[in-house]
């Protein structure tokens, strides 16, 4: 079997699609050959079975370019895969669809996000298959979808015990954009400290991307200023997640019911408590549900969580993160993630 991948970046070091470089290096265990189609390409480093093409974003092609080479690579190598794998980009699903149907090529695509548009459901329409990570993660009903969960890959983050005595670090990892609810970690960190908590530092991994998000972070240091705790927060624009999780004694996502967000998984999988509000977390925390997960957008039920845990039994706490940490790392591994998608890419119909 032979595997065409399409997918925005190919790019070792970024810091927001770097994963993708381990999650092609897996799949080339499963196939003879890979190609790699990307919008762009940058440092790699790929075994033998593993060919990438880009359609010339890092040279400056035009967007007329851009789809001149998307039809003149899935054409040319049109005997070089049997199956297609769309990541995260449903418009190379529209574009590709129908050629890929004339040529008998089975369709998969990978999505994670809440946001349904006429581009998902038309490439819904047009894919064989759909993987995402949860219910929450893909809101169109379809057959065609196939709950996989998520994966990291767990060697980069060697599982260490939080120290609780120590005053509280905060982290928040994850690009700076208002989706993100980041305004909610600063209220509850407030909360905390005027309840006695003492805090060490409140630290933002990830950069803002769009002029917005730039924006966005401009708010947030100024609701920093406004509740006096701006000398404990620290911008950190840096990729080293598994350094970020070693520095840090509890994380916070805050964003909505959606995608299942990786640094959560990477927190867990580090030894460290996540708390969340997004459902679809609620299988990877299962009976551990209640006393991790707060109500969305609510400083105050954050706080309170974060309150009862640090209360709570010393044994009690490290028995809950550590069931967590081997649940993550023996589910959620990105080699388990890729063997179950491949699985089902490999799978005749019935």
């Amino acid at each position: 079997m032979k595997l065409l991948i399409v997918t925005q970046k190919v790019d070792r070091n970024d810091p927001v699609l770097g994963f993708f470089h381990g999650w092609i290096i897996e799949f080339s265990k499963y196939y003879e050959k890979v190609s790699v189609i990307c919008l762009e390409e940058g440092t790699h480093d790929l075994p033998a079975n593993v060919s990438v093409y880009s359609l010339g974003k890092e040279k400056g092609v035009s967007r007329v370019g851009y789809a001149s080479n998307f039809y003149r690579y899935i054409w040319s190598l049109r005997k070089e895969y049997d199956v297609v794998f769309v990541h995260m980009n449903p418009e190379y699903v529209i574009l590709g669809g129908e050629l890929w149907k004339m040529l008998h090529k089975k369709i998969a695509l990978w999505y994670v996000h809440r946001q349904v548009d006429p581009k998902l459901r038309i490439a819904t329409f047009l894919s064989d298959i759909i993987f995402t990570s949860a219910r929450e993660s893909f809101g169109i009903k379809s057959s065609k979808v196939r709950f996989v969960g998520h994966g990291i890959d767990v060697d980069k983050f060697p599982a260490a015990v939080a120290d609780f005595s120590e005053p509280l670090r905060i982290l928040h990892l994850g690009r700076i954009t208002k989706i993100k609810h980041i305004d909610t970690v600063l209220k509850a960190s407030k909360l905390l400290i005027d309840r006695g908590i003492r805090i060490g530092d409140i630290r933002m991994t990830g950069a803002p991307v769009m002029p917005e998000d730039r924006d966005y972070k401009t708010t947030l240091q100024a609701l920093a200023r406004e509740l006096g705790i701006q000398d404990l927060l620290t911008w950190d624009e840096s990729n080293d997640d598994a350094k970020t999780f070693t520095a840090s004694t509890i994380s916070i996502n805050a964003a909505p019911d959606g995608g299942m967000d990786k640094a959560v998984l990477g927190s867990l999988a580090a030894g460290h408590p996540a708390f969340v509000s997004n459902k679809a977390f609620k299988g990877v925390l299962g009976p551990h549900w209640e006393m991790f997960s707060y109500e969305f957008d609510d400083a105050e039920s954050l706080a309170h969580r974060i309150i009862a845990f640090l209360a709570m039994d010393e044994s009690m706490r490290q028995k809950a993160v550590s069931e967590l940490e081997g649940k993550v790392r023996l589910e959620y591994d990105v080699r388990a993630l890729i063997e179950r998608i491949t699985d089902q890419l490999n799978a005749k119909p019935v």
